[in-house]
């Protein structure tokens, strides 16, 4: 869940009244937030700096709000206060007004973007009056909408611009890295894009969006009637068009990969400081595809509501509870339908399931009465979750410490150190790894405790651990993982680490484990084991186990190449089995 800091007294004063920690705290539960931390800036870079570094840092209080991930218009100061006095109030409605001195701004898009960044939409802010305060929520919210809904600039990109200092209609194009050329915001001097694509590629901020355009044919770029550079989404914006303090008319545009998330983004944009100007305007954007135009738009309801939450409340008393929820609602003229207009600023509603929501939530989670259920159930443990309790207890009682690694590994894991070749491990790949280290699912837990081991040389000897967890493995039989080609498989795997290997160790923990599956020695519907060839066990030191006719694991000793490999110095030797045979 996304958090957002805001400054309690700043709040309080958006609000028009005080409250106690607690009292707001119990505000924001029952409008479905979360007041996850009363601190300060001083605090904050105490704890993570230390006393030193906070020294002269600011001691105002700041409250740390978690809001809902789908839930953009809360993203901000103004979009929190909004939402909390139509809590208590009543639900603003936006509208789109056309300039009354002059005609709308224009954005036109031309074909060249299809190549790269279809999409385009603006808007245009008029009448704005900007303080510190409101300076400083209108840059924040634009970064919490890149990292959020934009998705770190991939799907959407924004851009603000002083329309007094350029002049429309504006023009959206793609072009040659070296056909643009322009001065970037805050620089001296102008630059080629190819020029800025290595300027960038050490600023701390802007380097992580540079691979989105890098290796394109062409760059996006935002020109004004002048052929003024206003942007190149999504890396940055040109000097000449900066905002101020002392803008009054500020020109938005949202270029995108995805059509539906920029009208989302430019309607969070437009909508949360639609107060601070005489009107909002959203201007004509003209593409090769036709013409964005904004509305709310309603949706009916009946008495589904009531039945899904489970109260009984009267149509009127249900258009009140969603208008709590910036959702305007209305009785229809038969007295059972309610007619809710949707505004833009509420971008999460795509169903009727988002509204009963709200109205539940309005209603109040803890006043919902509570009922029996009309459908009796009884919840009962899967098969073999309740088996890999019972062995981890067992196991842990056997002197064996339990160990939890990770689901994904490198390649190198699963097949070099382990003296195997990756095609035969039937491991299943990541496509895009952000790291070395999670590069495909495991197929073993072997790896996972051995690294674990290697971590924990320094411990007094000897190390006994366990796990018990998934593995996954490629499956393309028909069935139940007909549609993925994968399925996960529940292994039991432990390692004995001393001076010498241990064998009869790991050998009595497996007898243990028969024993407690009450599987009995022998050939038949018993378990023995037989000489196996394995690469990753010393040869004439490994053997395959069957239990009840099936082959369901493996022990021995480790071969010394795997044991060098992990960074180990003293033998260790290994079981590995399937428990899922068991069930």
């Amino acid at each position: 869940m996304p958090t957002v800091s805001v400054k309690r007294d700043l709040l309080f004063h958006a609000l028009g009244r005080t409250y106690t920690d607690e009292e707001f705290d119990e505000l924001c539960f029952e409008f479905g937030l979360e007041l996850d931390e009363i601190t300060s800036e001083k605090d904050i870079i105490s704890r993570e700096q230390g006393d030193t570094k906070a020294e002269g840092a600011s001691d105002v209080i700041l409250y740390k709000i978690d809001v809902p991930a789908n839930r953009y218009d809360l993203l901000c100061l103004e979009g929190l206060v909004r939402g909390l006095q139509v809590f208590k109030m009543e639900a603003p409605r936006y509208r789109r007004v056309s300039p009354a001195s002059s005609e709308p701004q224009r954005l036109v898009i031309t074909e060249e973007t299809t190549a790269v960044r279809p999409h385009a939409v603006a808007a245009v802010l008029r009448n704005i009056t900007f303080t510190q305060e409101r300076y400083d929520s209108f840059i924040e919210l634009q970064e919490k909408l890149h990292q959020n809904v934009c998705r770190k600039r991939t799907l959407v990109a924004i851009g603000t611009h002083d329309l007094d200092t350029i002049s429309g209609p504006f023009t959206y194009t793609a072009k040659p890295p070296g056909d643009i050329r322009f001065k970037p915001l805050n620089q001296a001097k102008e630059y080629t894009a190819q020029e800025l694509m290595s300027l960038y590629k050490t600023d701390s901020h802007l380097r992580h969006y540079l691979h989105i355009i890098e290796d394109e044919a062409v760059y996006p770029v935002i020109y004004d009637s002048n052929g003024i550079v206003l942007s190149m989404p999504p890396i940055i914006n040109g000097d000449h068009s900066k905002i101020s303090l002392n803008t009054k008319n500020v020109f938005i545009e949202c270029t995108a990969t995805d059509l539906t998330k920029a009208k989302i983004v430019l309607d969070m944009m437009v909508t949360m400081f639609c107060e601070y100007f005489c009107f909002l305007l959203w201007e004509n954007i003209l593409e090769p595809t036709g013409q964005y135009v904004h509305s709310d738009y309603p949706h009916s309801i009946s008495d589904f509501i009531n039945r899904k939450v489970g109260i009984s409340e009267s149509t009127e008393h249900i258009a009140q509870l969603l208008t709590k929820m910036c959702l305007r609602s209305e009785v229809m003229s038969d007295g059972e339908q309610i007619e809710v207009e949707i505004p833009p600023t509420r971008s999460d509603v795509i169903h009727a399931c988002d509204i009963m929501e709200d109205a539940a939530m309005a209603y109040g989670f803890n006043n919902i009465p509570r009922t029996t259920p009309r459908t009796y159930t009884i919840a009962n443990q899967l098969p073999l979750n309740k088996l890999s309790e019972l062995l981890r207890q067992d196991l842990a009682a056997a002197g064996f410490t339990e160990a939890l690694t990770f689901a994904l590994c490198s390649q190198e894991d699963i097949a070099d150190k382990l003296l195997k070749n990756i095609s035969e491990t039937r491991a299943c790949r990541i496509s895009n790894p952000k790291t070395a280290e999670f590069q495909v699912a495991r197929t073993t837990l072997l790896s996972g405790l051995l690294k674990t081991v290697a971590a924990n040389r320094k411990m007094p000897l000897p190390l006994r651990l366990f796990e018990i967890s998934d593995v996954v493995l490629k499956d393309e039989s028909k069935g139940l993982f007909v549609y993925v080609g994968a399925r996960n498989n529940r292994r039991l795997c432990a390692v004995y680490y001393n001076k010498s290997p241990g064998f009869e160790v790991i050998h009595g923990l497996m007898d243990r484990v028969m024993q407690l599956l009450e599987i009995k020695p022998g050939q038949g519907n018993g378990y023995h084991i037989q000489a196996a060839d394995d690469s990753t066990f010393f040869p004439g030191r490994c053997a395959e186990i069957f239990a009840c006719g099936k082959s369901i694991g493996r022990l021995g000793v480790l071969h010394p190449d795997v044991i060098n490999r992990f960074e180990l110095t003293m033998p260790c030797s290994a079981l590995d089995i399937d428990i899922e045979h068991f069930l």
